[in-house]
C-alpha cells in the first residue's frame, strides 16, 4: 500500500495523538529466555564446538609456521658455516705446497728461473681467486683455479724430482 505525503502526515498525527499503549507479547516469553539461558540448544553447542575447532585449528597453523621459521633459519644458519669451495681447495692446496717444499728444501733445483715460473702461477691463482669472489661456485673458475694449483705442484715436483731420477 503505497501512501501519499497527505495520507502519511494524518497517520502520524493520528498515531502521536492517540493515548499511549502499552505494546506487549501475546505471552509471557521470559520462561522460553531462562530455559534457552539454562539448556542451551544443540545449534548453540555446535556452534561453540566450531568456535573451538577454528581455534584450534588457528593454533595449529601458527606452530607449523614456527616450525618453518626454526627450520629455514637452522638452514641459512648452515648454508653460512659451509667452507666456501675456493677456501677449501686452497686449503688444502696450501697444505700439498708447502709439504713439497720442505721435502725438497735441501734438494738442489734443476733450474734456475723456478721460483720465477712458480710466482707467475701464483698471479694466475691470485686473479683466479679475484674473479671467483664475484661468483664463488663458478665451475670453470674453480676448475681453473684447480689447474693452476696442479701446475704449481707439478712444477716443484719436476724441478726437484725429474722422473728420469726417480726410476
Amino acid at each position: 500500500m503505497k501512501m501519499s505525503k497527505p495520507d502519511f502526515e494524518q497517520f502520524l498525527n493520528d498515531s502521536l495523538n492517540q493515548p499511549k499503549q502499552d505494546i506487549g507479547p501475546d505471552k509471557n516469553l521470559w520462561p522460553g529466555i531462562e530455559r534457552a539461558i539454562a539448556h542451551p540448544t544443540e545449534q548453540q553447542a555446535e556452534q561453540s564446538r566450531f568456535t573451538w575447532n577454528k581455534l584450534a585449528a588457528v593454533a595449529a597453523c601458527c606452530v607449523a609456521a614456527c616450525c618453518v621459521a626454526a627450520l629455514l633459519s637452522v638452514q641459512l644458519f648452515v648454508a653460512q658455516t659451509e667452507p666456501n669451495t675456493m677456501i677449501a681447495m686452497s686449503d688444502y692446496f696450501t697444505k700439498q705446497k708447502q709439504g713439497l717444499l720442505v721435502q725438497y728444501q735441501n734438494q738442489p733445483a734443476l733450474t734456475d728461473n723456478w721460483q720465477q715460473q712458480l710466482k707467475e702461477l701464483e698471479e694466475a691463482e691470485s686473479a683466479i681467486k679475484q674473479a671467483l669472489e664475484n661468483e664463488p661456485e663458478n665451475p670453470a673458475l674453480l676448475q681453473m683455479l684447480s689447474q693452476v694449483y696442479q701446475q704449481q705442484l707439478d712444477l716443484i715436483n719436476k724441478v726437484h724430482a725429474p722422473k728420469w731420477q726417480t726410476i
